[in-house]
């Protein structure tokens, strides 16, 4: 059993030339007994984005501040406070920030792709 505040839990910044501005921070995982998925909340900084890509898990993602795109499939999606998405296994997609407030979203995927 885990209760704690996102204030408390430090982020840690997603490096790799493919990323722009974007830190983590884990909520909930094996480690704290939820044993095959992980929560994870990311924040995407002005001008920020994810790498385009796609990979054999899906993954939810519940956005709770700020707002931005998510491409997926070809198609750009506005999202903002409240937005929430369903990535599928193997779907091309990207989240970007254009704007100068941070994009914060929820993320939970299976183990596996916590990477």
């Amino acid at each position: 059993m885990i209760v704690g505040h996102i204030n408390d839990l430090k982020g840690t910044p997603v490096v790799s030339e493919a990323v722009k501005n974007i830190s983590k921070q884990v909520l909930v995982s094996p480690t704290e007994g939820w044993d095959g998925y992980v929560m994870r909340v990311f924040t995407i900084g002005d001008d920020g984005h994810t790498p385009k890509h796609r990979h054999a898990w899906p993954h939810i993602n519940w956005v709770i501040a700020g707002e931005g795109i998510l491409h997926l499939e070809g198609t750009d999606y506005p999202l903002k406070e409240g937005s929430y998405a369903y990535v599928p296994s193997d779907a091309l997609h990207q989240f970007t920030n254009p704007g100068s407030e941070p994009l914060r979203f929820i993320c939970i995927v299976p183990e596996e792709g916590d990477v």
